[in-house]
Formats: structure tokens, C-alpha cells, sequence
């Protein structure tokens, strides 16, 4: 009853968070692009966009975190956990296109001397936003340390804090100089930074998608381990997917000398989850003729 109570208190505390971080971001968005069309800062409406972009990837982890409690049906065998995994490439495809928009825009307002920037509502402004998305990554903290999903929404709030910081730089740069094209290069600044921390997630979501084998998992590792079981004579169409973004499964055929006992797929299985955290394992026996009984040998 106490596991449960725990992961109850778990699941509010996360509801509470994608909650809390959606509306206050969505405040702060409001207010970026007011003061940013009053200040005409492309910066600001550059990170409002960028912050617009995730907040609709905070409400895509937030459901896909949902729809992967759901139970598994005769439809959705697995249940719908890999959900997250279309959440994060839908985010990172949107992140790209905002990129995209905020790029153009700054290249067309190069060499354009009539813009005329108000500093002091840029630099306020953007320090909101550090407070605001600052704020938000500490909600995400703790459960970035277990799940992808969740790690992409604090990485991304993080992001945030340290583009509105650049932002504010670049506004004491224009009121200290009067160098209003800083406007500008921060803004493409800002595109690359997305860029870069986008490309990983991207990348990472379209290999899940792909069924690949998960970052942190050596497949040649987990082989050996498999083909070095005392009585294990071969190991074949081993398979290594995720599930989701913080579920592993594993699907394996063993060539055994003799039949394994009851509790050798339980204490397997359990091995698995505890030294690669692989938590989903499916294990077929093959073993030809042989009557002879045999256990696992626990090795820790």
C-alpha cells in the first residue's frame, strides 16, 4: 500500500507541475509578445515563439505521460506508451519550424535602420522569463532523472532560462551602445541554440520510432551476458526496443542444454531490469531433446 500511496503522490506531483509550468508559461508568452510588438523586439517575439513551441511540448509530454498509464487492450496490446515517443519527435519537429520563422524574420529585418528598439522593456521582460522558466525546470527536476519524457520538458525549460538570459544581455548591449542590429544577431542566436538543442531530441525520437536499440543499452553487452548463462549454449534473434520513453523491451531466443526450472525466466527477467534496465522481457526456450532440469546461477 505504501508503494502505491507513493506513486499516487508521484502522479499528482506531476500533474501539478505540467500544470502549473503550462500556465505560467502561457502568462509569460502573453506578455512576451504585448511588450515585444511594443518594444518592436524581434528577440522577444523570437523567444515568445520558442516559448509557444514548448508549451505545446508540455502539453504533448503531458498527454503522452497519460495515455502510457493507460492499460493494454486487445486493439493497443502494448497499451499506448509510445505515445511519448511520437511526443517528442512532434516536439522537436514544431521546435524546428519556429526556428525556421524566427531565422526568416530576422534576416529580412538585417540592414533595416527605421526599427527602433525600447532596451528597458526587453531587458525586464526577458528576466521574467528567466524567473519563469527557471521555476518551471524545478518542477521537472526530480523526474528527469527516470524519464525521457519528462527529462525533454526540464531540458527544454532550462534552455529557456538561459535564452531569455541572452535576451536580457543583448538588451543592455542596445542600451549601453545603441547597437540596435544586437536585436538581430541575438534573435538568430537564439534559433541556433533551439537548433542544436533540438537536433539530439529529433534524432534520438526518430531512432525509438525506428524501433531502435535505446541510448544506454549496449546491445553487445547484453548478448554476451545472455550467450555466457551457464547452460546457454546459443543466443539468437535478440531484439532491443523501447516501449516508450522510459520502457524497454526485450524479445530473445536461448539455445539451452537443459530444461531451466520455474524460476529461471523470473530470476533472468529480474536480472535484466536490475543490470540494464531492461524492464519488459520476453525469453523463448529451445532445447531440443534434453529432460535434464537446470536453475539460473545468480551472480550478484
Amino acid at each position: 500500500m505504501g508503494h502505491d500511496h507513493s506513486h499516487a503522490n508521484q502522479k499528482r506531483d506531476f500533474n501539478q507541475a505540467f500544470a502549473v509550468g503550462i500556465l505560467l508559461n502561457i502568462s509569460f508568452i502573453t506578455a512576451e509578445v504585448i511588450y515585444g510588438l511594443s518594444a518592436n523586439s524581434l528577440a522577444l517575439l523570437a523567444d515568445a515563439g520558442h516559448n509557444a513551441s514548448d508549451v505545446l511540448g508540455l502539453i504533448l509530454a503531458w498527454g503522452a505521460a497519460i495515455l502510457a498509464k493507460k492499460k493494454s487492450s486487445e486493439r493497443f496490446t502494448y497499451g499506448l506508451q509510445s505515445s511519448t515517443i511520437m511526443a517528442a519527435l512532434t516536439n522537436a519537429i514544431l521546435l524546428l519550424v519556429a526556428v525556421g520563422g524566427i531565422g526568416w524574420e530576422a534576416i529580412k529585418r538585417f540592414g533595416n535602420a527605421e526599427n527602433q528598439i525600447n532596451s528597458e522593456i526587453v531587458i525586464w521582460v526577458a528576466l521574467g522569463g528567466i524567473f519563469v522558466n527557471g521555476i518551471t525546470a524545478l518542477f521537472f527536476m526530480k523526474g528527469s532523472k527516470k524519464d525521457l519524457n519528462i527529462r525533454g520538458a526540464f531540458l527544454h525549460m532550462v534552455a529557456d532560462a538561459l535564452v531569455s538570459l541572452g535576451v536580457v544581455i543583448s538588451g543592455i548591449v542596445m542600451m549601453k551602445t545603441g547597437w540596435l542590429m544586437i536585436d538581430q544577431i541575438a534573435s538568430l542566436v537564439i534559433a541556433a541554440i533551439i537548433v542544436i538543442s533540438t537536433w539530439k531530441l529529433l534524432s534520438d525520437s526518430v531512432k525509438l520510432s525506428l524501433h531502435a536499440v535505446p541510448e544506454g543499452i549496449d546491445y553487445a553487452k547484453v548478448k554476451t551476458y545472455l550467450a555466457n548463462l551457464e547452460n546457454v549454449k546459443e543466443v539468437h534473434d535478440l531484439h532491443i526496443w523501447a516501449m516508450s520513453t522510459s520502457e524497454v523491451a526485450l524479445s530473445t531466443h536461448l539455445l539451452m542444454s537443459c530444461n531451466p526450472d520455474k524460476n529461471f525466466l523470473t530470476e533472468l527477467e529480474h536480472e535484466l531490469e536490475h543490470d540494464f534496465g531492461i524492464g519488459h522481457s520476453t525469453i523463448q526456450i529451445e532445447t531440443g531433446d534434453s529432460s535434464e532440469q537446470c536453475s539460473l546461477v545468480n551472480r550478484h
